[in-house]
């Protein structure tokens, strides 16, 4: 199941304790139910990774449109029930639709392991595996996103998010390599079976925190989903820091997450680089993430975590120029680490606000409005972003993006409610 990202979400940072005479500010340890927890996730994650990596790679041996229906049999039912997930969250409890998609999968991954086992790979069977998926992601994202908030305290939330970014990309480089050497020796059977023990470990993992959860009790709802839905959005819209942070996320999903995965890619075949400096190009980047989240992880957030987001974006649209220009390969990787650099500087303090700034009864919606503008902004902007990259030079198309984000990071430095908000414990 994947696990959110990009991004993410946000409003206060983490943090600890007021700072002591030396200046320095004493790190409270993250609670140990959160670390079992996320432990957990990931290892679920990798085993979502691996078959991401399954689905795709058996998929390209019917063609390329094949692969596309398959990737988008996955995300269509995902994007079209985020909402529905978000409300359903919240209205019988994060942790119980955790354990019935957990117990969903597993059942999923036992008859696409049997039918692998059976049939092969026809299409017929990646594409129903792909629906069963997305559908069962619809509602475990919301859910999962919330976690960070209900099992530890504001004051070290952005910590948490920092802990959770690093483990989500270390997973991301395991998940690829191990899915090759899975598919070569084991096919899709053997992944399939893998997820049966990846999510059954989560399952054990929920059971065992379930205490954590005894005394909570679902938000009351007197009406009809689609209801709670409607109450979502309005609340997201009307809450002005939550309206910001959304608009801020969406500009990041759009035109800053494509830069590995589509622009660099494309930028080194029109320069003809070799593989191997892109493959170092997209490394340095998830560096870049990596190094700032672990700072996160260590120091605490930023006492304006507004600001450093806004910082965050910056510094990811100059290098984005820069990488635009850049000369030289030392020149390119230095400006890859810097767009990681950015990007998990901005995605290390926008998350927590954005889960600070929703109330505890509207977690799983807010969590779900959040994934559905990262992927409804990634849906519409990477055909975009491809086609301009057909008529004008790609540096040129990251150029604009480069622009797009730092105007952006002007505009939420402009708002009032983004800039200002404190984490808690911060001095005032």
């Amino acid at each position: 199941m994947s696990s959110g990202s990009a991004a993410a979400t946000t409003t206060a940072s983490s943090v600890s304790p007021p700072a002591s005479a030396s200046g320095a500010a004493p790190r409270e340890r993250l609670p140990g139910v959160f670390r079992l927890w996320l432990a957990g996730a990931l290892v679920s994650m990798l085993g979502t990774s691996v078959m991401w990596f399954a689905l795709g790679w058996s998929a390209s041996a019917h063609g390329g449109l094949a692969a596309g229906l398959v990737l988008t049999a996955v995300n269509l039912p995902r994007f079209a029930l985020l909402l529905v997930g978000g409300a359903v969250g919240d209205r019988v409890g994060a942790w119980r639709v955790m354990v019935a998609g957990d117990v969903a999968m597993v059942v999923v991954s036992l008859g696409l392991a049997a039918a692998a086992w059976r049939f092969g790979a026809p299409l017929w069977l990646l594409l129903v595996a792909g629906l069963l998926i997305g559908v069962v992601d619809a509602f475990y994202l919301p859910a999962s996103g919330s976690m960070p908030r209900r099992l530890v305290g504001e004051a070290v939330l952005s910590r948490a998010i920092a802990l959770r970014q690093t483990g989500v990309q270390l997973t991301m480089f395991a998940g690829g390599a191990l899915g090759g050497v899975l598919m070569a020796r084991a096919g899709l059977s053997g992944v399939a079976l893998l997820q049966v023990g990846t999510f059954s470990l989560m399952l054990v993992v929920l059971v065992g925190i379930r205490g954590r959860f005894a005394g909570e009790r679902p938000a009351p709802s007197g009406g009809s989903v689609a209801r709670d839905i409607g109450d979502g959005l309005r609340l997201a819209w009307r809450t002005r820091l939550l309206r910001v942070s959304l608009a801020v996320t969406a500009v990041a999903a759009g035109c800053l997450l494509p830069v590995v995965s589509l622009l660099v890619p494309l930028l080194a075949r029109e320069r003809g680089w070799s593989a191997e400096l892109a493959g170092v190009v997209v490394g340095s980047q998830a560096l870049g993430i990596v190094a700032v989240s672990l700072a996160v992880l260590w120091r605490g957030g930023a006492g304006l975590p507004g600001v450093a987001a806004a910082v965050g974006l910056l510094l990811a649209g100059g290098s984005m120029a820069v990488l635009a220009v850049a000369p030289v390969p030392g020149v390119v990787v230095a400006a890859a680490l810097g767009v990681g650099a950015g990007n998990g500087l901005f995605g290390a303090h926008v998350a927590p606000l954005l889960l600070t700034a929703a109330p505890p009864s509207h977690l799983s919606r807010v969590q779900a409005i959040v994934t559905m503008v990262q992927s409804g902004a990634l849906l519409a902007m990477i055909p975009l972003l491809g086609a301009a990259a057909e008529h004008i030079p790609v540096a040129a198309v990251l150029g604009g993006c480069a622009l797009v984000v730092a105007g952006t990071a002007a505009c939420a430095l402009a708002s009032e409610p983004f800039r200002t908000v404190r984490r808690p414990g911060a001095a005032g």
